[in-house]
Order: structure tokens, then sequence, then C-alpha cells
């Protein structure tokens, strides 16, 4: 029998498990796609769905439950904000994984998870804009005076 045999354990602990997939959850919400292990994605996708969900139904209990499980206040607000009037037409399926080839070194299998119908600009969030070339000044030589 199967019997709560329902989710892969990774090879880790409950505790960094947990912290794992909070924190992947965090980064799929801001950046709206990630690159990770097959396995990994494969566990993410119901979690990030049913987080969702949650956030399509706006009040104080909900938001409470968001930020328990999520622990940032910016991955909640986007939730609220804008994910869930993004998919207020959508009755699930908010995610997708997508194969990605194999990694060099260890060949594990690679995976893109990502939300459906995306913010391709997300995903620039971090990234410094570039600057443009200003002519670079040479610092002054301070003559020494010689003895």
């Amino acid at each position: 029998m199967r019997h709560n045999l329902g989710y892969r354990k990774l090879n880790k602990t409950s505790e960094h498990r947990k912290a794992l997939f909070k924190n992947m959850l965090n980064s799929l919400i801001k950046y709206e796609q990630i690159i990770t292990t097959l396995p990994k994605a494969k566990e993410l996708k119901p979690q990030i769905d049913k987080l969702i969900t949650i956030g399509k139904k706006k009040d104080l209990s909900n938001q409470k439950k968001l930020f328990s499980r999520l622990q940032n206040q910016f991955s909640v607000k986007k939730v609220f904000n804008e994910l869930s009037k993004r998919y207020s037409k959508r009755k699930g399926g908010y995610s997708r994984v997508l194969k990605a080839g194999f990694r060099t070194g260890d060949d594990a299998p690679m995976a893109v998870i990502e939300l459906v119908d995306r913010n391709v600009e997300a995903k620039k969030i971090d990234k410094p804009k570039k600057v443009e070339n200003k002519e670079k000044t040479k610092p002054e030589t301070a003559k020494v005076a010689g003895k």
C-alpha cells in the first residue's frame, strides 16, 4: 500500500526541504521563471498553484496564511495585487514545467518552471541598468618633488 507517500523527499531533511521550497516559491513569484532540477520543479508546481488560489480570495486570513508560508511581504503583495488579477478568469494551472536538458557535471535532468502568461520584464528586476559610457576621466597624477 502507498499510504502517506505523496511527495518526494529529495534526499533532504524535512526542515531543509521546507526552507528550500520556501526560497524557490519566493524566487518563482519574484522572477516568474526559474531553472531547477526536474524533481524539484515537479514538487514546486502544486505548491505555487495552491498559493495563487489562496491569493485569489482576498481577505486577511488568506493574507496571513500566505505570509506564514512565504515569510516575505513582497511576495505576498505580488500574489494579491498582480497574480490574482492576472489569473482571475483561470481556474487552475497557473504554472508549467518545461524540460531543459541535462546539467553538465552530474547529468541531472533540468527543468524550467514558469508562470503561465508571465511578465517577461520580471526576470530583469535585480539586474543593474546599463549606464552609457561616459568619458573616462583620468585621475591627475601628483608630481612628487625630487630631493
